[in-house]
C-alpha cells in the first residue's frame, strides 16, 4: 500500500464508521454536507498525495494544491483539519518524520497555507488577529517571516490539530495505539473516537457553539464510554442540535493512517 493508498483508506474508514456521535457517517448526513461530498474530496486528494511522498515537496504548496482540487463541490472543505495532519505525515514517513516537517516549514509555506485557508469556509475565531478573512494577515505573516510552524503555534490555544503540530502529535499517536486496543474493525474506529472526545474538548464544536458546549459534549461522551448513557441516543442528540466534533474525526483519520502503517487491520 502506498502512502496516498493509506491516506484515503483512513478517510474512507474515518467517515463510513457508524455511530460517530454528530458526524456525517454512512447512515448520517447533514442539510448542506453529505457522504458522497466526503468521498468525493476523498478520491480529488488523490494527486496531492501522491506529490506529498515526492522528495522535496513543500508542506504549504500541498496543502493549496489539495484544497484547490476538493473545494469544488457544494459540500464545503470536507477534510482541511485532516490535510494538516496526513500531509507531514505524509512526507515524513512517520510520526518522527513529521515532527521533523513541521519544524522545518518555512514563510513561503505559511503564504500558501494562507492561500489555501482563504479558500475554504473552515471557523475561525473572531478575535484571532491572524484570521484568514482578513487582508492584513499575510502581510502580517510576510513582515514578521512566520513559519507555518509559527502559524500554529499561534492557533495552538484554540484548535486542536494546530495543537498536534507543536506537541508532537501526541492525540494521533494516542488514537493509533486506542485503535490496536479496541481491536479491529468499524466497532475499533467509534469507540477510539469517543475515546479521544471523552479526553478533552473538541475545538470545532467550542469554535461553533461555546466552549460550554464543547465540554458538556465530552462529558456526555465520558458516560457513553462508561456505559451510563446510550451511544444512539447520543448520536440523535448531536445530530439534531448540530453538534458535529469535526476535530475528533481529523485526528481520528491521523490515528487511521498511523495505525494502518503499523498493521492494524480495518476489514475484521
Amino acid at each position: 500500500m502506498t502512502p496516498a493508498d493509506q491516506a484515503q483508506l483512513a478517510m474512507m474508514l474515518e467517515v463510513t464508521a457508524y455511530p460517530k456521535p454528530g458526524n456525517v457517517d454512512r447512515c448520517h448526513d447533514y442539510p448542506s454536507t453529505r457522504l458522497e461530498h466526503f468521498l468525493a474530496s476523498i478520491i480529488l486528494s488523490r494527486p496531492s498525495l501522491e506529490k506529498a511522498s515526492v522528495p522535496g515537496a513543500a508542506v504549504g504548496a500541498i496543502m493549496h494544491d489539495v484544497i484547490a482540487r476538493t473545494n469544488v463541490h457544494s459540500g464545503g472543505n470536507t477534510h482541511f483539519g485532516a490535510f494538516l495532519l496526513l500531509i507531514p505525515l505524509i512526507m515524513g514517513g512517520d510520526i518522527a518524520g513529521a515532527i521533523r516537517v513541521t519544524r522545518n516549514t518555512t514563510v513561503d509555506d505559511a503564504v500558501e497555507f494562507y492561500k489555501a485557508f482563504g479558500m475554504t469556509q473552515v471557523r475561525v475565531l473572531s478575535s484571532d488577529k491572524l484570521d484568514v478573512n482578513d487582508p492584513a494577515a499575510l502581510d502580517s505573516i510576510l513582515l514578521q517571516q512566520l513559519t507555518l510552524y509559527d502559524i500554529m503555534c499561534h492557533s495552538a490555544g484554540n484548535d486542536m490539530i494546530a495543537r498536534e503540530w507543536i506537541n508532537g502529535f501526541k492525540k494521533v499517536r494516542m488514537g493509533a495505539d486506542l485503535l490496536q486496543e479496541n481491536g479491529c474493525g468499524r466497532n475499533s474506529i467509534v469507540m477510539t473516537f469517543l475515546d479521544l472526545l471523552s479526553d478533552e474538548p473538541d475545538t470545532f464544536i467550542a469554535k461553533k457553539h461555546g466552549p460550554e458546549i464543547a465540554k458538556k459534549t465530552m462529558e456526555n461522551a465520558c458516560e457513553v464510554r462508561n456505559g451510563t448513557r446510550d451511544l444512539a441516543t447520543f448520536d440523535q442528540i448531536c445530530i439534531d442540535a448540530g453538534i458535529n466534533p469535526g476535530s475528533t474525526a481529523d485526528i481520528i483519520i491521523g490515528s487511521l493512517y498511523v495505525a494502518l502503517g503499523e498493521g492494524w487491520q480495518w476489514d475484521c
